[in-house]
């Protein structure tokens, strides 16, 4: 059985993308082919280095040219997860992955959504609007920031006196509970 293949993209620390490829490393039919990564010094490179998954940093050019979609082209990948990628995916990507790119955003969409909202600025603005929940939403991924189709929502009770330290963590544990098992359901059933 030909397994359906993944490639992550990411920006940050790599939490997420090795929890994603911790999960999957010995699924019957899911397979991490990479990590694609446009910061040269971002901690994914080193997170996932204990794993066999290659990585590959890529200049914002070459996501806008053409030459990441070309070798994804190559290596025949069947899904790309966005897991703490902070750039915006080009119209090419989102035409030649129709509903098989997949991200994790740290807040309930529409909320806290759009340019610049990610990480710890997310967190913030929660806070500071003084919302009594926030969570999770995976969703895939259109020509804009957080806009695309919700897949899942998980949700968790904020407290007066948190800060966004407090929130980040709560957020990170829904992110690591939720995300594999998402995209996993997704690529088996669809939008169901």
């Amino acid at each position: 059985m030909k397994k359906t293949r993944l490639i992550l993209f990411a920006s940050g620390s790599g939490t997420n993308a090795e929890n994603i490829i911790r999960y999957f490393e010995h699924h019957p039919w899911i397979e991490v082919c990479g990590v694609y990564c446009n910061k040269a010094d971002a901690g994914v490179i080193q997170r996932v280095e204990p794993y066999s998954v290659p990585t590959r940093v890529f200049k914002p050019s070459e996501l806008k040219d053409g030459v990441v979609l070309q070798e994804l082209a190559d290596q025949e990948i069947d899904y790309i997860v966005l897991a703490g990628f902070l750039l915006l995916i080009p119209t090419e990507f989102v035409r030649a992955f129709p509903d098989r790119i997949i991200n994790i955003h740290p807040a309930l969409l529409p909320k806290y959504g759009g340019k610049g909202m990610y990480g710890m600025h997310v967190h913030e603005a929660v806070v500071a609007a003084g919302e009594t929940e926030s969570g999770i939403t995976i969703h895939l991924v259109n020509e804009h920031y957080d806009e695309g189709e919700s897949l899942f929502k998980a949700h968790v009770p904020l407290e007066k006196t948190d800060t966004p330290q407090d929130v980040a963590g709560r957020i990170h544990e829904l992110e690591y509970r939720f995300f594999p098992k998402v995209i996993e359901r997704y690529i088996r059933f669809g939008k169901s």
